[in-house]
């Protein structure tokens, strides 16, 4: 009774971590309270990563991964941007709990051992530590998965995606080697598989984003019929694509606008870049694609900021220090004036 009182604490905040927040209580009245909390941290920490490099992949983008989108409300539509959300919180969630694994955080697992001492190609054999993906995916099917109870095309599409960012995580593995031999000569060499940095992960999933494919879904035949021939109709439109791609269901909504009821904040106001050393193409684009397509003006900002420099220490025992004032620039959208604006034309190239 009191290992159940400890973890009802977690509630709260695990609700406001986790937009499907039902499984949670639910996971934890099946497996006993020993085993949920035994994966309870990862799960979380692993899903916080997977946002949190959603936020990074899309910074300059005019959906920028917000708040909203990561809560039970922005999760209720099917589009390309929420097939992402799923599929990089599914991959956030398996990565940690297979590094925990590796580490020996987690009870009765470890590394991946059923390869060691098989050849597996010419001059080296598997050995070492690899990383144990397939606890990683077991375990983050149970918690990911079990929040889809319907029997949905939205439920399917986001089961599809949660799969499909689990195998991101395997996709990017990588073979570590180490070589064996009189000075180093590397007569053989011993393998192992390894996990790639999350960035990684993210850049990968990016990529399937803008890759993905809207379902088609005979629609008349999930009107008509019961829930087997509307399992039917879903398996049908799945057929020709594959476990790794991402797909939605809904045309994305225009990001440039404002809508507050739909937790869609619009690009006005955000930040762009237009010079810098080390730039990536979409970031030096950011104040076209933010600002110019979306009707809007870029706005320079100078602020001055005053901080403390050229310090200097005096026996015994005082520092004294000028101040520097440094001229901070940044460029953000802003609506065009009137005069500015007439006859304007939105440039709009869709929802990026």
């Amino acid at each position: 009774m009191n290992t159940v009182n400890s973890f009802l604490w977690l509630l709260p905040f695990l609700y406001n971590m986790c937009p499907g927040h039902a499984w949670m209580a639910s996971n934890f009245l099946m497996t006993g309270p020993k085993a949920y909390l035994t994966y309870a941290r990862s799960v979380q920490v692993g899903a916080q990563t997977g946002i949190e490099e959603c936020k990074h992949q899309f910074a300059w983008d005019r959906w920028n991964c917000p708040d909203s989108a990561t809560q039970l409300k922005g999760l209720r539509r099917a589009t390309r941007e929420t097939s992402f959300v799923h599929a990089i919180s599914a991959a956030g969630v398996m990565y940690t709990l297979t590094r925990n694994c590796s580490l020996g955080d987690l009870d009765n697992c470890g590394c991946d051992v059923s390869n060691n001492g098989k050849i597996g190609g010419r001059g080296w054999l598997w050995g070492g530590c690899s990383d144990n993906v397939d606890f990683g995916e077991r375990i983050s099917k149970q918690h990911v998965d079990a929040q889809e109870t319907g029997q949905d095309s939205r439920a399917a599409v986001n089961l599809h995606n949660n799969e499909a960012g689990r195998l991101a995580v395997k996709a990017t593995m990588k073979r570590i080697c180490r070589c064996h031999g009189m000075s180093e000569s590397c007569t053989v060499q011993t393998c192992w598989m390894q996990l790639s940095d999350f960035r990684e992960i993210g850049n990968y999933l990016k990529i399937k984003h803008s890759q993905a494919q809207k379902l088609d879904i005979d629609k008349k035949r999930m009107r008509a019929g019961n829930s087997a021939d509307n399992r039917g109709a879903i398996v049908d439109s799945f057929g020709s694509i594959a476990q790794t791609e991402l797909i939605y269901l809904e045309d994305s909504p225009d990001y440039c606008k404002k809508n507050i009821s739909s937790g869609l904040y619009g690009t006005e106001g955000r930040e762009c870049v237009q010079h810098g050393e080390g730039l990536t193409q979409w970031e030096r684009r950011s104040c076209r694609r933010l600002c110019h397509e979306c009707g809007l003006r870029v706005e320079e900002k100078r602020t001055e900021v005053v901080s403390s420099c050229n310090c200097k220490f005096h026996w015994c025992c005082t520092v004294n220090c000028e101040d520097c004032s440094q001229v901070i620039v940044k460029h953000v959208c802003a609506r065009r004036e009137s005069t500015e604006g007439h006859g304007f034309r939105r440039r709009h190239r869709g929802p990026k």
